[in-house]
């Protein structure tokens, strides 16, 4: 081989070398494909659209600052260990004491948000519920607002749905599972005593010396639906502040078991229910005589129910009347 021939191979050569490294180059440079799971892979955020009742949420990546306005997804983000940055302190159930601390900004109450402080916060995600439903459209201006009420007629259903959303959004699916299946492990065992019982059941909420009735479908209904228990009277109306009654309406429908919510301690108002429930017209009913009048703990009830740690608590206190 000459060397002119020898010149032109060694050119050509080298020149096909530097052009396949160029396009390796390029290779490596094309962003991931789109819908790639892996975020980290192409450095750039997954979004998450999450469909509730109100609308939609779209969430680049996990959030980091969190704001809640239910004290069930408190309660859950709690259980799960996940931060949260801000929720209205008034209120707060004494087992979720801690958030009053001034570690996270004070965003109001359940019904009179402080939107200039929720505002100022800058939250990537905002949980609301039924107390805040009205106000949808100021939330969601601020940030992406997720809706997680509870339908009190299809309770586990919405429960499980608003779990899910939760597990979705902080990427907690495997937690989630193993503990929904703790959660209906223990709803089954109760079912299978309530199956073998005629006792009937009426559940009241007491607050400041009234009562008010819920029966099935209602708002604490699901110790009918859920747990099983028959019902004293079939023909409650289903409504979220009860059916108004009178202590001879109790003592008319004479349950085997009396189910009592104290709202007043629930909303740090004193524990008045045992004084104005025990009268001398229920003290006739088979469920005094019987001694099955169960104090329900009204901050898992009232106040924070739909959550991970009060539905546990709520399956414990329903056990207590078998």
């Amino acid at each position: 081989m000459t060397m002119k021939k020898l010149s032109l191979f060694v050119l050509t050569f080298t020149l096909l070398l530097v052009l396949a490294a160029c396009g390796s180059k390029n290779e490596d440079q094309k962003p991931a494909a789109e819908g790639n799971t892996d975020s980290s892979a192409a450095g750039e955020t997954k979004n998450l659209t999450i469909k509730h009742e109100l609308g939609e949420a779209v969430l680049e990546g996990t959030p980091k600052t969190v704001a809640v306005f239910d004290f069930g997804v408190l309660d859950t983000l709690d259980e799960l260990g996940i931060d949260v940055a801000g929720l209205p302190q008034a209120t707060i159930p004494a087992y979720l004491e801690k958030y009053k601390s001034s570690d996270y900004t004070n965003l109001g109450s359940l019904k009179e948000p402080d939107f200039e402080a929720l505002h100022a916060m800058k939250p990537d995600v905002i949980f609301i519920s039924g107390r805040q439903a009205d106000l949808y459209d100021q939330f969601k201006e601020i940030a992406p607002t997720i809706f997680v009420g509870i339908d009190s007629a299809n309770y586990m259903d919405s429960f499980k749905h608003n779990m899910d959303i939760v597990a979705q959004v902080f990427d907690k699916e495997d937690e989630m599972k193993d503990e929904m299946a703790q959660v209906d492990k223990k709803i089954e065992e109760i079912k299978a005593k309530t199956s073998e019982t005629d006792s009937k059941a009426l559940i009241v909420l007491a607050s400041e010396g009234k009562v008010s009735a819920y029966g099935p479908s209602s708002r604490f209904g699901l110790i009918h639906d859920v747990f099983g228990f028959p019902a004293a009277d079939e023909g409650i109306e289903a409504s979220t502040h009860g059916q108004n009654i009178t202590f001879e309406y109790i003592l008319e429908t004479n349950p085997d078991v009396l189910f009592v919510i104290d709202r007043d301690a629930a909303i740090g108002q004193g524990d008045n229910a045992k004084n104005a429930i025990e009268n001398d017209l229920v003290k006739k009913t088979k469920a005094f005589e019987n001694d099955k009048i169960v104090y329900l703990n009204g901050e898992y009830w009232y106040l924070s129910g739909g959550g991970l740690q009060s539905m546990k608590e709520m399956i414990d206190e329903v056990e207590a009347g078998l």
